[in-house]
């Protein structure tokens, strides 16, 4: 493990990734662009330094020595640690996406990557936690949470259910009254997990 950079400014991004050389050239790239990192290479290790390190988001391999990223993603979200992740793995496995996005990880790139479209996710994900999420460790009743309770977020797109409006990589989505309606519901059913038979009856599909 890498002891984290010593730029004082800057985003701290945390590469868990047990592949040195991706790691390392993950960290170089990422330090062009301002970010501070910190480099992890086992999943125990990883889950220890998100919890103290705190970092503003996570680079998170699927496939590591001592415990898996799916195992590390589990803990975190059951400590209720909602860093933001970026799941990195060479698996093409569908199963393993699927997994890693129920437990929480906000976006999943499959190995080998362009380094520019993982480095604008990363400048993507971060822009949006900025602009709509708590901080790390709010509560619901912490002052300024309430603002964000009727928000629900998938990708880069945020849905306010009572404005009913759309941001979408930290732009507004001009709709439409019918378009409206439709991206409530759907916000709706991806909070409450609403199954597909709701859509069907509600809007005649």
């Amino acid at each position: 493990m890498s002891s984290a950079s010593d730029e004082p400014q800057g985003q701290l991004v945390t590469i868990v990734e047990d592949d040195a050389a991706i790691a390392e050239g993950l960290a170089l790239n990422l330090r062009l662009q301002g970010f501070r990192t910190e480099e992890v290479g086992d999943g125990e290790t990883a889950r220890t330094r998100i919890e103290e390190g705190r970092p503003d988001l996570v680079l998170l391999d699927i496939s590591l020595p001592k415990q898996s990223g799916i195992w590390v993603l589990e803990r975190l979200r059951e400590a209720a640690n909602h860093v933001p992740v970026i799941v990195l793995s060479a698996r093409q496995d569908e199963f393993d996406k699927v997994a890693a996005l129920r437990l929480g990880a906000d976006d999943y790139v499959t190995k080998p990557f362009a380094l520019a479209e993982l480095l604008a996710r990363v400048a993507a994900l971060l822009r949006r936690a900025r602009l709509h999420l708590p901080a790390q460790g709010a509560t619901a009743d912490a002052p300024g949470s309430d603002a964000r309770k009727s928000d629900i977020l998938f990708g880069d797109v945020v849905i306010n259910l009572d404005t009913r409006t759309v941001v979408r990589a930290g732009q507004p989505v001009k709709l439409t009254h019918a378009s409206s309606s439709c991206w409530s519901f759907l916000g709706e059913a991806a909070a409450a997990s609403t199954p597909a038979r709701n859509w069907c009856a509600r809007y005649g599909g």
